[in-house]
């Protein structure tokens, strides 16, 4: 079983989180679906709550924040060394950094931000809580990838952010790369999606290991999903994406069963 209690290298997708109208509904939608037990986080936290799966955290279910009317999503987190540094390093390089990073409590500082394209990321600076404890499991986080119509400019910008290098590893179907730590190994990937259905919204989307993609796909399904893709057969896993009850969409994938 992937685990770990440490901080993430600085770039590393660490931790996704959901934020929906009604939380409550959002926890037992994803308990009943990946097997989650969803905890409490305390008074000050501002009904923020944390997935555990197996004893570790997973991800988190929270309200949405602020006044300004926005969907129900998923965002992906990346790791930093210092949050302030990178939130530096994402307006030099063309971001929009929606907020001054901050501490939340004694757990952690971070900001959220958008990449040139629009697509919406955060930045997590671990403290207390270090991010996910568990990975590339059934019902845990196993990739996150870029959908994008800026293609080339956001895979330039990540790269001045977080240093990334891509391999590109796309057909005459789709452009695709992973993009890559310092050692070269894959943490995840972008897709350039001009020209094709819903290619104008630019989005990070976060996948869920599941056992059983087909079974996962209708289990949805009758919790109150829709199913938007799949299931498919790929190189990396037999997939499908997911809108939640809510709206905020997912991808589901098991990647132990794959086509040469």
């Amino acid at each position: 079983m992937p685990t770990t209690d440490k901080p993430w290298p600085q770039g590393t997708p660490c931790w996704v989180d959901c934020s929906v109208d009604d939380p409550a509904a959002a926890r037992d939608f994803y308990s009943r679906l990946l097997g989650w037990d969803v905890l409490d986080s305390p008074p000050e936290s501002g009904g923020y709550m944390i997935a555990m799966l197996d004893g570790h955290p997973a991800a988190g279910i929270g309200p949405k924040m602020g006044d300004v009317a926005m969907p129900s999503v998923w965002t992906t987190y990346f790791a930093a060394d210092n949050a302030d540094a990178v939130a530096g390093a994402v307006q030099a390089a063309g971001g929009a950094v929606f907020m001054p990073p901050f501490d939340v409590m004694d757990v952690g500082r971070m900001f959220v931000a958008a990449d040139p394209a629009g697509a919406v990321f955060g930045v997590w600076e671990a403290k207390a809580h270090t991010g996910a404890g568990i990975y590339n499991e059934p019902g845990a986080y196993c990739w996150n990838d870029l959908h994008t119509n800026g293609y080339v400019p956001s895979q330039e910008f990540y790269k001045q952010v977080f240093g990334w290098s891509y391999d590109e590893i796309g057909n005459e179907q789709m452009i695709y790369s992973t993009f890559n730590d310092p050692q070269g190994r894959p943490m995840g990937g972008m897709a350039d999606t001009t020209g094709q259905p819903g290619g104008d919204a630019n989005y990070w989307l976060t996948w869920f290991q599941v056992a059983g993609t087909d079974a996962a796909l209708e289990q949805a399904k009758e919790l109150g999903a829709t199913v938007l893709m799949g299931p498919d057969d790929s190189p990396f896993g037999r997939m499908g994406i997911v809108s939640g009850p809510q709206g905020e969409i997912f991808g589901l994938i098991d990647t132990t069963v794959t086509i040469g």
